[in-house]
Order: C-alpha cells, then structure tokens, then sequence
C-alpha cells in the first residue's frame, strides 16, 4: 500500500473519525479529506491539520477518493451510501467502523454496486465521550481491528485494510464472520457497557459514594460514561445475542449469590480461581 498515492476521504469526524484523521495524517496520503454535518467541526479539523479539506456534502471528494472510512453511526451508513451511491469513482474502496454487522452488512450488500468494494471493519478502540474534541490517534495503539468479509470482497482490498489498520497502530487483526462478530462483540463489549450502566445506577450509588470508590469501582465503571444515542442503537440492533449475554451473566452471578446465601466457601473460592486462570490466559 502507498499511502502517497491515495487519496482518503473520513465520513464522520467525531471521536473516532477525528482519530483516523489524524493517525491517516502521519502516512502521508496524497489527499486526505473529511465530510460532516457540522460546519464548525470541519473548521476545526483543518485548524488542526488533519484534514486537506472538510465538506458538508459528500459529493466533491467521493469522486476523488480511492479510500472512504465511514465513522457515524450504523443506522446512518445505509442512508449516506444510497444517497451518494453515484459519486464513489470506480474501484474505491469503503470501509466503516460500526459496532454491528450482520443487519448492516445485508443491507449494504443490498445496493452497493459491484464497482466498489465495502470491507466491513471494527477498531476495538474509542472513547466513552463523543466529538473531535476528545479525538485521538493514540486511541489505536495496540488495539485490535476485526473484519468481516463477505464473499463480495476482493482479497486485495481485505489485505489493504489489513496492512492501514497495522499501519495506524493497531496490534492485531482478526477475520471472523458477521454472525460470530455479533456474537462475540455481544460479550465481550456490549455486556460490560451495560453491567457499567447498571451498577453505576444502583440505588446504593449516592452523593458519598464518591468517598468510599477505590481504583476496582472507577475503573469498572469508567465506560458507564456513555454515548447514549450510539449505545442504544448498538443494543438494539443486536438484541438477541445481548440479551443471551445478560441472562448468562446473571446465572453466574447467582451461583456466586447462592454461595454468599449458602456460606459455600467451595464454589466461592472455585469460582475466584476459574476467574483468575481464565484473566490471566488474556
């Protein structure tokens, strides 16, 4: 891949497209540009230098961009690719950093014309708070980037976004369909967030709570800090394999009850071991 020869357009310019921005900087591409609906924020960003140039309107930098990173939110991405499905040049290639995929992937696949190519990609990076602000290209390092090919992808194009990934800081990227990516993510992302929420809501939090929290509750509760419109779109559109999460997690938690209940110190003291082995191993 030769960055200096590309030309990237980011589509979203919040926390995690501001970040791509400017980690893209750092390769040199030839031309690197941002779309948003925010007029002050595309100021911003070329305030900052990490963009050539900012539009509200897709049009202009779609026809010249070999590269599009979509960075808004997975309900969006349907509507911003059938509303600028006649600007991308032929042979461009799209990639998105959506939370879900299935659903999504149907849908796009739906209209995408075959002269472009959409390799659906997930950093597993970000921030709990939302906007250019709080953007930043360390965000990436030694994260892991999944993607979920279709048979529609071109190997060459599923190794590009491979090597950007590696390129911008990541650590590892990993192929997994969009089924297993649902799933997976339903657990090891989506669960946590909303443990996070529930705790940090429980009745027992009050205004002295913040007196008694040691390291273990802040930083548990660090995600409970939330974009509430994305999460909750995250959660509906994976519903199924969340609630699965959540109703396996409260069977664990109930054994772990029962032996408080029961003053089973055994299956207290195997479950503290399984924990530790099964923490350790990651």
């Amino acid at each position: 891949m030769n960055e200096g020869s590309f030309n990237i357009t980011v589509v979203g310019l919040g926390v995690v497209g501001g970040s791509y921005a400017m980690a893209l900087r750092e390769l040199n591409p030839k031309g690197l540009f941002g779309v948003d609906v925010n007029p002050d924020t595309l100021r911003k960003a070329e305030n900052m230098g990490i963009i050539d140039r900012g539009y509200t309107k897709a049009e202009e930098p779609l026809k010249k961009s070999d590269l599009v990173i979509i960075c808004i939110y997975p309900g969006q991405i349907r509507d911003f690719i059938y509303d600028n499905i006649n600007y991308f040049k032929k042979g461009t290639v799209i990639t998105d950093t959506a939370g879900v995929k299935t659903e999504l992937i149907d849908e796009i696949n739906s209209i995408i014309p075959e002269s472009v190519d959409f390799i659906f990609g997930h950093p597993m990076a970000g921030r709990e708070k939302k906007g250019l602000d709080f953007a930043s290209r360390e965000v990436f390092k030694n994260a892991n980037y999944i993607i979920t090919p279709t048979e529609r992808n071109h190997a060459e194009n599923i190794n590009l976004i491979e090597e950007l990934a590696m390129k911008i800081g990541f650590s590892r990227t990993v192929r997994i369909s969009p089924e297993k990516h649902d799933e997976v993510i339903s657990y090891t992302s989506q669960l946590p967030h909303a443990i996070a929420v529930a705790l940090i809501n429980s009745e027992s939090f009050d205004n002295s709570t913040s007196s008694f929290i040691g390291d273990s509750f802040r930083d548990f509760t660090r995600i409970a800090s939330i974009n509430e419109e994305l999460w909750t779109e995250l959660f509906f559109k994976n519903n199924s394999n969340l609630v699965k999460q959540i109703e396996l997690f409260e069977e664990k938690l109930s054994i772990i009850k029962n032996a408080i209940v029961k003053k089973d110190k055994n299956i207290l003291v195997e479950n503290f071991i399984e924990a530790g082995r099964r923490r350790g191993a990651i």
